[in-house]
């Protein structure tokens, strides 16, 4: 079990990704001694710098924060994981205070794609992503808002999971959107995911021979997808399914993002906001400024969009589509092409994965098997079914449709 413990910490103290923020050497090495058993033990793991880690600062990506006071205990999904034999060897690069999808840091820099490193590793959560893809670690946490698991395991080819709304405590993890954060698993295969999720949970899902109805989405997640993510999509047996709600509640995940986070951030702002990455301080500062009434119409889309989703696991179990509208997009590019128009990368890459942040269900990005760069597919459930849904990709996975792009730690 050390000398596992001690090849991630060797892997990430050579991280060529900029995966990384802190690597916990003394830390990991004596809890690797005692950590002698449970369903994890010895398993190395990462978090995003967003989980509170006791006696250090919660920096949440913010330069601002490394003087913040330190967290006076771990935040409780990492209790749990400890309690079952896992050993924190490090904290992990973010967009700062969670808000992009490239991972890209005006304060720490930019995480690199493993799989090709003049490309994004997608965000906000790109440096567990990466940890992962790199092969430095089996397991990291990221926070999922918007998409921020999804679309960075998309684009690093790798299994990640945002949970259903409250499924997950969030006790020690620095907010950003009440409303819509989760938190959750990043791993090199389904059985893992499936591990951390029911640790993470305090959960254990039993086994299922159902066979789930399975519908593909396409009007909104259609039109904006890349045509190899949904030639993946149509390899799988599944009805077509139009939610015309799609599009505007993307757009009401936006405005209820910007008008939270704002809020949140309002008072720090009115002090310190050149000390705020340019990009973030932005669009916080539009998020603030936003009227009531525009936050209302939100919410009320929100509700509305929530009953059709709802309606439509009336007559299906589980819902498909693309995790990201393309694969990597270089980092000095900074643009991406979505249905034949030129979109800001960071803020267009969770595009396909805001309106089902927005339902609040669970939703695993899986990594298609194929060459080239990865890309992963979303597959989501009505809270509950959790069960059904890692069995049905349990056999896609045994099938040879989806499986992970792990490379081998330096």
């Amino acid at each position: 079990m050390t000398s596992r413990v001690e090849q991630a910490l060797s892997a990430a103290q050579n991280d060529r990704h900029n995966a990384f923020t802190r690597i916990l050497v003394d830390e990991a090495r004596r809890d690797a001694a005692t950590s002698k058993t449970g369903r994890l033990a010895g398993v190395p793991f990462a978090v995003k710098d967003l989980f509170d880690i006791a006696g250090l600062p919660t920096t949440a990506g913010a330069r601002m924060r490394l003087d913040a006071t330190p967290a006076k205990a771990d935040a409780t999904v990492i209790t749990r994981l400890k309690a079952e034999g896992a050993v924190l060897i490090g904290t992990t690069n973010m967009d700062e205070y969670a808000y992009g999808f490239a991972t890209v840091n005006a304060h720490f820099g930019t995480t690199l794609n493993p799989h090709a490193p003049d490309r994004l590793a997608g965000g906000s959560s790109g440096g567990s992503a990466a940890a992962v893809a790199a092969g430095v670690v089996p397991l990291a946490l990221g926070s999922d808002t918007n998409g921020s698991i999804r679309v960075p395991a998309s684009l690093c080819g790798v299994w990640g999971m945002r949970p259903a709304m409250d499924d997950m405590p969030l006790e020690g993890v620095f907010p950003f959107v009440h409303a819509l954060d989760t938190v959750g698993p990043f791993t090199r295969s389904l059985a893992d995911l499936k591990l951390a999720y029911e640790v993470m949970s305090c959960r254990v899902l039993a086994t299922t021979s159902a066979t789930p109805r399975i519908a593909r989405l396409t009007g909104f997640f259609a039109r904006n997808a890349d045509p190899d993510a949904l030639a993946a999509v149509a390899t799988i047996d599944a009805e077509p399914l139009d939610l015309p709600m799609a599009e505007a509640a993307r757009s009401a995940a936006f405005l209820i993002t910007g008008a939270q986070g704002g809020a949140l951030h309002l008072d720090t702002l009115k002090t310190r906001a050149m000390d705020y990455d340019p990009a973030v301080r932005d669009r916080l500062i539009a998020g603030a400024m936003l009227p009531s009434a525009t936050y209302l119409r939100a919410q009320d889309m929100a509700a509305r969009w929530r009953a059709q989703v709802t309606e439509a696991f009336q007559t299906c179990d589980i819902l498909i589509a693309p995790s990201t509208p393309v694969t990597a997009p270089r980092i000095d590019a900074g643009t991406i092409e979505i249905n034949g128009q030129t979109v800001s990368a960071r803020a267009n890459l969770g595009i396909l994965a805001q309106p089902l942040s927005l339902a609040g269900i669970p939703v695993i990005s899986a990594p298609v098997r194929k060459s080239g760069l990865p890309f992963g597919l979303q597959f989501a459930t009505a809270p509950g079914r959790e069960a059904l849904l890692f069995d049905y990709l349990a056999r896609l996975e045994a099938e040879g449709v989806l499986g992970a792009s792990v490379l081998e730690a330096a």
